[in-house]
């Protein structure tokens, strides 16, 4: 465990030590670029006053929904997809189109529509997240043996049988490898939707420290959604490792 998260701490110690070599003899003024110190008393600061966790935990709810949206509506309509190759021939353009448009763009629209609570947030996080998780999940389903289906036939199993016994198992791999990246575009989702219109969530800070010049704030920010990617990003790693111990039996 230690030889793992030694390479970790190496870099950012790297990182850190640069960052602070940069600030102290650059000549940068700090509402540009804050020292390492600057940022690590706003951090403090603001986890004292309250501020910081409330506003994180606002986020991480949005996101948390908006992924569980995401996914589970990418997961149907995937594995429906993956079934009739007709219907995906029908709905793919309309499914390319909408990656074409950014986010962006339709964000204000949908805060617009659905208003700028927390259900506009959710929207917009879970249409970031519905795309990678949809493809992988076509992916995985068609990628299933044709032996396995006709040994199961041969079984005379149920059809609910050999979508949790063939199916789910051998598809997950590259469903889990789709959430992966569904679940840090997650927090791209919910950053995107706070900062069109919120007065909550790690977003309004990015905003509210930006108004006031408070660099050292916009860092905290910025550090703390990083700390949320790569937490969602760990789930999902300890998923694979917990769901896929068949592949690697030794482990």
């Amino acid at each position: 465990m230690t030889k793992r998260f030694t390479p970790i701490l190496i870099s950012i110690s790297i990182f850190i030590l640069g960052w602070y070599l940069i600030t102290r003899y650059s000549g940068i003024p700090n509402f540009i670029l804050p020292s390492p110190l600057s940022v690590w008393t706003r951090l403090i600061k603001s986890i004292q006053d309250g501020s910081l966790l409330y506003h994180t935990g606002i986020t991480l709810l949005e996101i948390v929904l908006g992924l569980l949206a995401g996914v589970l509506f990418a997961t149907i309509v995937g594995y429906i997809l993956a079934k009739s190759r007709s219907l995906e021939k029908v709905l793919s353009p309309y499914l390319v189109a909408s990656q074409a448009i950014p986010v962006v763009a339709i964000a204000p629209l949908l805060v617009i529509w659905l208003g700028d609570g927390i259900l506009s947030k959710v929207v917009i996080c879970a249409l970031i997240v519905f795309f990678p998780v949809l493809v992988n999940t076509i992916v995985g389903v068609r990628a299933v043996p044709i032996a396995l289906y006709d040994l199961m036939n041969s079984l005379h199993a149920s059809r609910a049988q050999i979508l949790w016994k063939v199916e789910v198992p051998a598809s997950l791999p590259v469903f889990l490898g789709g959430l992966r990246i569904g679940a840090t575009l997650s927090v791209i989702g919910a950053i995107v939707g706070e900062l069109v219109d919120a007065e909550e969530g790690l977003g309004f800070l990015l905003q509210l420290g930006d108004f006031q010049y408070d660099t050292p704030m916009v860092f905290v920010a910025v550090f703390m959604l990083i700390a949320l990617a790569l937490m969602l990003y760990g789930i999902v790693t300890l998923l694979e490792k917990r769901f896929l111990k068949w592949q690697n039996p030794s482990s």
